[in-house]
């Protein structure tokens, strides 16, 4: 039997102007100017001030500071006020949904990865058939220079795509022409393959290079868990030194070698820009927003002409004026959305980081790691009054400047522990304490996790085993058995 009945649910929905502050929020200050740049291409309402009055590049935000409201904003408020019969579904913008995924900015980069690998296509002596099968199985290999498909796959996607019948023995023919192209390495299924199509390109009359490729060809499993005294057996060979070598050898190999060309490779090698300033001058510490690059915006005089014409003659509009009149004040709504989302923007940042330097204001004078508070995102939460989700996005990305170099701002937040002393200290001062231990270790036997736990207690640091192994994985370092070196 059917029911009706009436219930009501309360609902929290965020308004375009918080879900624009979240997005600006989480970006660091590189991405900002690209951000901005693309809302004043798709927003003509939005300009850009071009005036000698400029604030400096990099000012100081005031939490409180509206010095630079636009005058003109107060008769477009009252326009807006006027105007609430439009439906929202006509202001509504793809600007601002949540589910938008963030564009990463576009670097400039010369030939890509693939464009590369299709130019060599034409140097070979291929039929056309042949030049088509190349031209899939590139399509198919990825930025670092893997082809992740079975040939059998491939012959089937040809033979379906064509309607021709291609064989895996026809495309596996190809690839092997393919593996021969520059950079050495690429279209391999994994990096044994790709390793060994590196080696192949050297001179294996030379030992060492023949040792070297008897490794991978026949020892890789051993090779990758540092397994040298079965490889010496295993390969009968008598001087360890030049096992040693032919490791030196492999190293050198380029274990992901579409990286070379890959567009990854060309953000690696960008300058980070930081996003905050800190400076220690007269026994006083201070900060600044770095805002060298930011457009500073203004609503565009002639659209508000435009509404404010409209105000005065609004019982004499045609329906064409109205609908053009509908699409200024939607691009009015986005345009005031976004300044005032750019202004809370800054001072939320403003207000996170100055609460990050009161808490770690003794590590900023000097730089020294062992005056690094422990710190969690509840603690700037709780100083700064906003909810530990807006903290960790206003650090995600983030770099500061201080005066003994760059810093993620996530570097600052470490985990508390407790020293034998009973004294707080950060995971961070244990974790340096950590490296240079294993730093310092002899690598033909390296320090077991178990035997770091009991150096880190000797110096102090209430650890046990298990945390010991927690902090090295952080810290990127593999187990000592994959450390071990001849």
């Amino acid at each position: 039997m059917l029911n009706q009945s009436l219930q009501q649910k309360m609902q929290q929905r965020l308004s375009p102007l918080q879900i624009q502050i979240m997005k600006l929020i989480e970006i660091p200050a590189v991405q900002l100017e690209q951000r901005i740049k693309e809302e004043l291409e798709q927003n003509p309402v939005l300009e850009e001030v071009e005036s000698d009055k400029r604030a400096d590049d990099d000012e100081e935000v005031d939490i409180q500071d509206h010095d630079n409201d636009d005058p003109r904003d107060t008769s477009i408020e009252e326009y807006l006020k006027l105007e609430q019969e439009t439906p929202a579904y006509k202001l509504q913008t793809n600007n601002y949904s949540p589910d938008d995924q963030r564009d990463e900015v576009p670097y400039s980069e010369g030939a890509s990865f693939l464009e590369h690998l299709e130019e060599q296509i034409g140097l070979q002596n291929m039929t056309e058939d042949e030049e088509l099968i190349a031209h899939y199985i590139i399509g198919n290999i990825d930025e670092d220079g893997y082809l992740r498909r079975e040939v059998d796959q491939m012959a089937d996607d040809i033979s379906f795509a064509t309607n021709k019948d291609v064989d895996s023995k026809d495309v596996q023919r190809v690839l092997e022409i393919v593996q021969r192209f520059d950079p050495l390495g690429v279209g391999a299924r994994d990096l044994r393959e790709s390793l060994l199509l590196q080696l192949r390109g050297r001179n294996l009359q030379d030992p060492i290079n023949n040792l070297a490729y008897r490794v991978i060809d026949e020892c890789f499993e051993e090779f990758t868990k540092k397994h040298y005294e079965k490889i010496l057996k295993k390969l009968r060979i008598e001087e360890e030194d030049d096992l040693k070598d032919a490791m030196e050898e492999i190293l050198r190999l380029n274990p992901k070698p579409g990286s070379t060309y890959s567009g990854s490779i060309v953000k690696t090698a960008q300058a980070i820009i930081p996003d905050f300033i800190v400076e220690y001058e007269n026994e006083r510490l201070s900060f600044r927003l770095n805002s060298r690059n930011e457009p500073q915006l203004r609503l565009s005089q002639t659209y508000t002409d435009m509404l404010e014409e409209y105000m005065r003659n609004k019982q004499n509009q045609t329906n064409e004026q109205k609908e053009a009149v509908t699409f200024v004040r939607q691009k009015l709504d986005a345009a005031k959305w976004f300044i005032d989302a750019i202004k809370q923007r800054r001072n939320t940042l403003h207000l996170v980081m100055q609460a990050i330097m009161d808490y770690q204001g003794e590590y900023f004078i000097d730089g020294d790691e062992k005056k690094l508070k422990p710190m969690i995102l509840k603690d700037i939460a709780e100083i700064t009054g906003l909810d530990a989700s807006t903290i960790s996005r206003v650090t995600n990305s983030k770099y500061v400047q201080t005066p003994f170099g760059i810093y993620s701002l996530k570097y600052f937040f470490s985990e508390k522990m407790q020293s034998t002393d009973g004294d707080d200290v950060s995971s961070r001062e244990v974790k340096k304490i950590l490296q240079e231990s294993i730093d310092a270790e002899d690598k033909r036997q390296p320090i077991a996790d178990e035997k770091l736990a009991e150096i880190l207690q000797e110096k102090g640091y209430n650890i046990a085993r298990r945390t010991v192994a927690k902090y090295r994985e952080q810290l990127g370092i593999p187990v000592a058995r994959l450390r071990k070196e001849l």
